[in-house]
Formats: C-alpha cells, sequence, structure tokens
C-alpha cells in the first residue's frame, strides 16, 4: 500500500466509507486535470491509500455486522488449551456416565493441541506445560489410547521431563485425588470454616480473588466429603511419577529458612488436617455449620448466573461439590448445573471445544466501539439494538463487591457474561460506557441514567495506591499467595495499568481535570508502574503491547501532554520492536520473563494496538505507523476479517491464557478508525501537561 499522509483532510470527516471513497475519486480525478493543480506521483498514490484504507474499513464492517446475533449482541468463541475437555473427561469417569462419542471427540481434539514432542502447552506456541500434558494424558488415557502407542509414549516423556504428577498445582492434584490417583494426605487442605471469619480478620474469606472465592467454596465441600470413585478400567498413572510415591515429591516444599510465612500455613495445614480427624468423627466445633455455610453460599449464588460466577472451574467444582452433599442426579440444582457447564461446549461431527465462559457484554461493547468509531451511525438500527442489549444487562443488586467496597453507590455494573449478577466487574464497566457514550438512544433519560449510576458506581473502586482493579477494591493482602492452596497464581486481584488506564479513558471524555483528586492519584500510580523502557504491564491481554497501548490512549483522551520524556519513551519501546512486516506481536512468555517483550509473530490484533497507541503522539506521517496500517490493510481477508493463530487474552498470568475469537477483528476496524481521525485531523483531546508530582 503507498505511504499514507494527509492531504484531504476535509475528506475524512465525510463518515461513511462509500462517501469518503467517491470524495476520494472525485478529488483524484480534479487533481489529474487541473493544469494547475498538476499532482505529483505522490499524491496520487496517497489518494489511492487513501481509497485503500475506506475499502479496508467498509470490509471490516460488512463483516462484523453480518455477525451480530438476532438479540443485538456479539459474541466470539473463547478458545483455551486442551485442560477444559480434558478435565471433563475426568469427571465423565468419575461420574460413571462416559459418552463413546463424546469422549471420541475429545480425543480427538486432545490429539489435535499435542505438541510434536509430545507435552500440550498453554498457549498457542508455547512450550510444554506440566498440568495441561498431565491432565491431556490421563484424559487419552481413560478414553483408552494405548500406553504403547506412540503419542502416549511422547507425553508420558515430556510428562516426567516436567516433573510428572508431583509437579501439578493443587486444583489439578485435587481432581486427581477424586479418582484415587493421588493420595488425599499430600493434597493441601482447603478448610470450609474459612467462610466463619469476620472480616475483622486479617487474613479472611473476602480478601481472596472474586474468582478464587468461587473455586474455593465448593472445593472446600469436596476436600470435606473427600468423594473418591476408584475408575472401574482400574487406571492409574503410577508411570508419571518419577520417584513414586515418596513424601519427599508428594508433599509440598518447605522454605529453607523456619521461621517464614508460607512454613507458618503448612503447620497450620498439618493442624487442619488433624482437626479434620475429629470433624469425620463428628466432633468438629465448627465443621457442620461451615459446611452449611458453603453449601448456602454456593447455592445463593447459583441465582442470577450462567452457573456458580459464570466460569468453567467454578462451576465444575460445584456440580461435584453438590453431588458430594448427596444431591441425586435428578435433583433440580444438579440438573440446572449440569446444563449450564454443558452450555459451555461446542461440539462437532469431528470434535469438542469447551469455553471457560462467554464474552458477550465485553464483545459487544468493543465492537459497538469500533463500529461508531469507523463512521456507522448512531441511528443505524443494529447500533440501536447492541445499545439496547447492553443497558439491558446492567446490574442493580448489590453483590459481592460490596464487602471490599461498602460505599453507599447505587448499585450498577456490567459484567463479562450473559448473567452473573453477584460479579459485575470494574473493566467491563468501563468498556460499556464507552460504548453508550457514542450511541444516543431513544430513550435518552434512561441511557444517561444508565451511564451516570455505572460511572458513580466505577468511581468507588479506586484502590489506596490510585489504580483499580477488575472485581474488588484493595484485594491486594500478598500473605494469600503462601497459603498451600494458592498455586495458581490467582489468589489476589491487584489494581493494573490497563484497567486505570482505560477509565481515565472514560474520564478524558467527561472532561474531568488532571487536578481532579481521583485523576491525579491515578495518574501517579500509572507512572509508578512505567517499567525503565518505558512499557507498561498488561494484566488482562499480552502484554506490554496491550498495557502500553491503554495507558497511552488513556492518557491521551484525559489530555496529558505525551510529548513528555517518559511518554515519549513508550513510543520509542513501540518503534524498536515493529516487525519487519510493519506489524507487531508478543506471546505469553512475557509473563514469565520480560526478555520477550514485542518479540511474538505478528498479528492484527496486536498491530492494531500498537497502531492505536502511535496514533496518541499526533503524527499520521509517522513512518512506523504508517506502516502498521499497511499492515492491516493487507493482512485483511477479503470478507472483512482478519486471521489470528496466536493467543492475545490473558486469564491467570502463567496459568491460563484466552484467545478472543472476536479480538482479530474489531481491534483492527478500531485501529483504522483511529488512524482516519488522526489524519483527518480531528482529535479527542486537548494537551494538558501532567508532571509527577504536581
Amino acid at each position: 500500500m503507498p505511504a499514507l499522509v494527509n492531504p484531504l483532510c476535509e475528506a475524512f470527516a465525510l463518515y461513511t466509507p462509500r462517501c469518503f471513497r467517491q470524495h476520494c475519486e472525485m478529488r483524484l480525478t480534479q487533481r489529474e486535470g487541473h493544469p494547475a493543480a498538476e499532482a505529483t506521483s505522490e499524491s496520487l498514490q496517497t489518494l489511492a491509500g487513501l481509497r485503500d484504507l475506506a475499502s479496508a474499513i467498509g470490509r471490516s464492517q460488512r463483516y462484523l455486522l453480518g455477525r451480530q446475533t438476532p438479540d443485538g449482541y456479539w459474541v466470539g468463541e473463547l478458545m483455551v488449551d486442551g485442560t477444559l475437555v480434558a478435565d471433563m473427561v475426568a469427571y465423565y469417569h468419575w461420574e460413571g456416565r462416559v459418552s463413546e462419542a463424546w469422549q471420541r471427540k475429545a480425543v480427538r481434539h486432545l490429539l489435535d493441541l499435542q505438541l510434536p514432542e509430545g507435552g500440550w502447552n498453554i498457549y498457542h506456541g508455547g512450550p510444554p506445560e506440566v498440568n495441561a500434558t498431565v491432565k491431556a494424558y490421563l484424559a487419552l488415557k481413560l478414553a483408552g489410547v494405548p500406553v504403547t502407542d506412540p503419542r502416549m509414549l511422547r507425553a508420558r516423556s515430556v510428562a516426567l521431563n516436567l516433573g510428572g504428577v508431583p509437579r501439578m498445582n493443587t486444583f489439578s492434584k485435587l481432581y486427581l485425588a477424586l479418582l484415587g490417583l493421588f493420595p488425599w494426605k499430600y493434597v493441601p487442605t482447603i478448610p470450609c470454616e474459612v467462610l466463619l471469619i469476620g472480616k475483622w480478620f486479617h487474613v479472611n474469606f473476602w480478601e481472596m480473588s472474586n474468582w478464587s472465592r468461587a473455586m474455593l467454596v465448593p472445593l472446600a465441600i469436596i476436600n470435606h466429603f473427600k468423594p473418591t470413585r476408584l475408575l472401574k478400567n482400574r487406571v492409574t498413572l503410577d508411570e508419571l511419577y518419577p520417584e513414586g510415591y515418596h513424601e519427599r515429591d508428594l508433599r509440598l516444599p518447605r522454605d529453607p529458612q523456619i521461621l517464614t510465612t508460607r512454613n507458618f500455613f503448612l503447620w497450620l495445614d498439618r493442624l487442619h488436617r488433624f482437626a479434620e480427624l475429629w470433624a469425620r468423627a463428628g466432633i468438629h466445633p465448627f465443621r457442620r455449620r461451615a459446611l452449611r455455610r458453603a453449601e448456602e453460599w454456593m447455592l445463593e449464588r447459583f441465582e442470577g448466573s450462567d452457573g456458580l460466577a459464570a466460569i468453567f472451574p467454578a462451576m465444575l467444582n460445584s456440580l461435584i461439590a453438590l453431588k458430594a452433599l448427596g444431591y441425586p442426579d435428578d435433583h433440580p440444582r444438579v440438573v440446572w448445573a449440569t446444563r449450564k457447564l454443558e452450555a459451555l461446549q461446542h461440539e462437532d461431527a469431528e470434535t469438542v471445544r469447551i469455553e471457560p465462559c462467554c464474552s458477550p457484554v465485553w464483545d459487544t461493547a468493543i465492537v459497538t466501539i469500533a463500529l461508531r468509531e469507523s463512521g456507522v451511525p448512531a441511528d443505524d438500527p443494529r447500533i440501536e439494538r447492541a445499545v439496547e442489549w447492553l443497558l439491558g444487562k446492567e446490574i442493580r443488586f448489590r453483590g459481592d463487591w460490596q464487602y471490599k467496597n461498602p460505599a453507599q453507590v447505587e448499585p450498577s455494573g456490567w459484567v463479562f457474561e450473559h448473567d452473573n449478577k453477584w460479579n459485575p466487574d470494574v473493566d467491563d464497566t468501563a468498556m460499556v460506557l464507552l460504548a453508550l457514550r457514542l450511541v444516543p438512544t431513544r430513550d435518552v433519560n434512561s441511557r444517561n441514567a444508565a451511564y451516570r449510576r455505572g460511572l458513580d458506581w466505577m468511581m468507588t473502586f479506586q484502590c489506596r495506591d490510585g489504580g483499580w482493579a477488575a472485581f474488588d477494591k484493595d484485594c491486594t493482602k500478598n500473605i494469600l499467595t503462601k497459603v498451600p492452596f494458592a498455586d495458581h497464581n490467582a489468589m489476589l486481584d491487584p489494581e493494573c495499568a490497563d484497567i486505570t488506564a482505560r477509565i481515565l479513558e472514560v474520564l478524558g471524555h467527561e472532561r474531568y481535570s488532571l487536578d481532579h483528586p481521583q485523576v491525579e492519584k491515578a495518574l501517579q500510580y500509572l507512572r509508578s508502574q512505567q517499567e525503565s523502557d518505558g512499557t507498561w504491564y498488561g494484566r488482562w491481554g499480552v502484554n506490554y503491547i496491550y498495557g502500553t497501548w491503554q495507558v497511552l490512549r488513556g492518557l491521551h483522551v484525559l489530555g496529558v501532554d505525551l510529548q513528555q520524556p517518559w511518554l515519549l519513551k513508550a513510543r520509542a519501546w513501540f518503534e524498536s520492536v515493529q516487525h519487519e512486516d510493519g506489524g507487531w506481536g508478543e506471546r505469553c512468555d512475557t509473563y514469565e520473563d520480560p526478555v520477550f517483550k514485542g518479540r511474538g509473530p505478528s498479528t492484527p490484533s496486536q498491530t492494531a494496538w500498537a497502531v492505536m497507541a502511535l496514533c496518541t503522539f499526533g503524527d499520521p506521517d509517522h513512518p512506523g505507523l504508517r506502516r502498521g496500517v499497511e499492515y492491516l490493510i493487507r493482512e485483511q481477508n477479503p470478507d472483512g476479517s482478519w486471521a489470528e493463530e496466536e493467543t492475545t487474552g490473558t486469564g491467570f498470568p502463567k496459568v491460563f491464557y484466552l484467545k478472543y475469537d472476536m479480538y482479530r477483528n474489531s481491534w483492527p476496524l478500531l485501529a483504522l478508525a483511529t488512524y482516519r481521525k488522526l489524519a483527518a485531523g480531528q482529535s479527542t483531546a486537548a494537551s494538558r501537561p501532567f508532571s509527577p508530582g504536581s
């Protein structure tokens, strides 16, 4: 594509791609035929390039509009590694009801994901990981794949090299214990008495992250009953214990120093085990009450949800917990939980895939923003339907957030999924607000009221150090990361730069001043989180490309002067990691080692983030920016979509990652629209310098 410069600013003001293209063609004819304005070769190329940009935007709009559901929302599949399918195979064998047809599809799916060397990874292009590899090996073995099959032999070798079963995390070992494949005495206890500890105690139930609470309550019930069901086919995993059932490999490792927090919790774990002996004898003073409270908590949160917390691990755990409590298979609660869990499955003629949850609110908000910013009119019926659907998803219920945030604010907020009324989150709420501001609906008063409620609610979640987290406020007590069952790297919900910056983007549109107390505190937080090379860590997207883009976008909309040295460092970093093809990319290995920042294969979604980041500096002629736009246009498919294999979404860093299928199409459209506005001289913010410490 030719270089993209800006001799035709007025053409960009025409928001429909068709009008924009016609305007370019008219100007091209005028310039070619007017002797006083003889067009140079470069300007002719520029006009052709502008037509290419308009055409790419139009194709993308048509593609996305064609995928809107009849109800008005968009939702893309959340693609993950093979662990969820492997977990379901194990669950069906524990339950004793295995569909051979379904199991064959599960086997096909797992074998399709197996790496050439034999293991399974947790993100595209990543190395084999011990939990994913052992779970897949077990599922295949349960399904009847012979251990002498070459694929199983390779998997066994990789699993042993990774440390085998003893190196799996606590949750994985608990699932194995349910099948009699790991001794319960070496699974860390999850005492349900934790629900009885009041907020007055430094370490209590509500100090755990939202998602950990949902996973741990049913696991505490399971941990009490230990409902092991031995496998009928007598499958074992003895071959995946490098040193056999030796205590030195099965027990949790202690710190070399005696007086450490971890060793204290390990001692406490032994005390819990002793107490459980009394509990099984029926004389534990608090166990019966705690079990009843855990059951009530879980059942209460079934209401208004797509399953417990609307996420796969909690939903599966809750189903096992119900059966451990003695609920029969035909009980309405069990039937409901089973149906919700199965709704996450995508089964076709050959394979079966499982989503960890659904993302309609998140996807709909992003697509709505991209379509509006790219010129689709606010009164387009499809846009109006999308916004009406989003308005209908506002949560007017005081959910679990109230325990960490007791502010007297009118309940509001939005969630990621269809229904999850107990758990509205800050990030989805911010994204929905960014969408709502672009569409004045038929009932403007209702739209404005929902927007104001959501904004007021969101603002109460600012943490002590100035940032915002996902679900809760000040959920940052690091001592919780030392408890024995906290090896899933997700016990806390710390504030992060990407969510904080997205909120500042909202506040920028609201014309909050830089000396507003909450804004000033947030800016100080962002400055404190910047790394020496100018980047920001991306908690909910991969990784430094995501975090740094969102910070620059938020600061730009807020009106911060981006020509300051500390922000120019971020631009220089983007320039330094741009690939020869004009794109940007980064893999999940950056969460393990930042040396890999910006070193992954180019992707449409991450290139879009980088393009939008460079747009914030206000130079449409920036060479790297032009090359990034050229990459997006060149890589677009004829139908208006983009292809993307890489994993660019983050669940739990180092543990669980997400490939948002909608990202490859929504973010590039927003990036092209952002560039077009920049080239037209349209600005979203005035320059208002911010000096840290002022």
